[in-house]
């Protein structure tokens, strides 16, 4: 095995697109951080789980859980969230009248839904997205392509693409989410002016990883990254959506750090992953990996895969609905 780097913060989001939570240490199972995003925000209108993409006022609400979540907290048990405005106004997910306080606040009819039970697939489905919803999710302008995602595994790409997130989960679209202090400060230096905060990209994990590489965690992608405790397996780089930009609590809105992410590394910053080994991790834990297997993946650029991929994303692309506003 080769050394990697250490764990220096672990997050966890009790909402989805809300506020997240520095934790010394938590489990990790297959669904990833546990009682990670057992609540979310559903656009009624839509009737489909939204976030900061389409509302950004989300990033401006805190959670934070009412008691420490029990063991088996997680699909259809969702711990009681306590959710704070920005006025300093509290509201808990017990009370009845979280929905209407988050639709006054958002000025948009929604309501706080807790982690459907894995049996109920359906609560987890959402609308096809239109060409006009992926520009917004990925801030495009008019004229400018759309994102490639060919990177996806075909069977992510058909779970993403039926379901609003992936079954048993509030996440976009895997459990882990790795970013490396390297790649933001890779980042940094390319816009000077622009502050590449860590919260900004609501990861599960920081790592340092002393080395060359400007990204690291891509370097991983196909390996099994070992904690003392747990098995992590990085997958694939992270595309970037227009969240980062948006503003937040001490962080202003800068289009610069999507432009520049898209500019220089390929819209990618981060990498996706799954937990292969259930266990505990903490920072300051030292993690070591095991050599890349590529196959495990197939999705290196300029492969056979990944140019079929490319050629369904063009098809699908084709067929998806322009929407209002295209």
């Amino acid at each position: 095995m080769i050394p990697a780097g250490r764990i220096t913060s672990i997050w966890r989001y009790p909402v989805k697109s809300m506020l997240g939570e520095q934790l010394a240490e938590a489990e990790i199972n297959e669904l990833g951080l546990h009682a990670d995003r057992t609540w979310a925000v559903r656009d009624v209108a839509l009737d489909a789980t939204t976030s900061a993409k389409r509302l950004p006022g989300l990033l401006w609400l805190t959670a934070r859980y009412a008691q420490a979540p029990t063991p088996d907290a997680g699909p259809g048990r969702a711990p009681e969230v306590i959710i704070a405005f920005p006025d300093g106004v509290e509201v808990t997910s017990s009370d009845p009248g979280v929905h209407q306080a988050l639709s006054r606040y958002l000025d948009r009819e929604v309501e706080l839904r807790p982690l459907p039970p894995l049996d109920r697939r359906d609560q987890y489905r959402g609308p096809m997205a239109t060409k006009t919803d992926l520009r917004t999710i990925f801030g495009l302008e008019d004229g400018e392509p759309l994102p490639d995602l060919s990177m996806f595994p075909v069977r992510k790409l058909a779970e993403i693409s039926r379901y609003a997130t992936p079954v048993g989960s509030y996440v976009d679209a895997y459990p882990v989410h790795i970013v490396t202090e390297q790649s933001l400060a890779a980042m940094a230096a390319l816009a000077p002016d622009s502050d590449f905060d860590v919260r900004r990209f609501r990861p599960t994990m920081v790592v340092d990883a002393p080395g060359a590489s400007p990204h690291p965690e891509w370097d991983w992608c196909g390996g099994t990254l070992h904690a003392p405790h747990a098995d992590l397996q990085p997958l694939i780089p992270t595309i970037r959506c227009v969240m980062p930009s948006h503003e937040q609590p001490e962080l202003k809105r800068d289009k610069e750090i999507t432009r520049t992410i898209a500019a220089h590394s390929r819209r990618c910053l981060g990498a996706y992953g799954n937990i292969t080994r259930a266990g505990r991790i903490a920072e300051g834990d030292v993690l070591q990996l095991d050599p890349l297997n590529r196959s495990t993946i197939g999705t290196t650029a300029g492969s056979g895969a990944a140019k079929v991929k490319r050629a369904v994303m063009r098809a699908v692309s084709a067929a998806m609905p322009t929407g209002k506003g295209s």
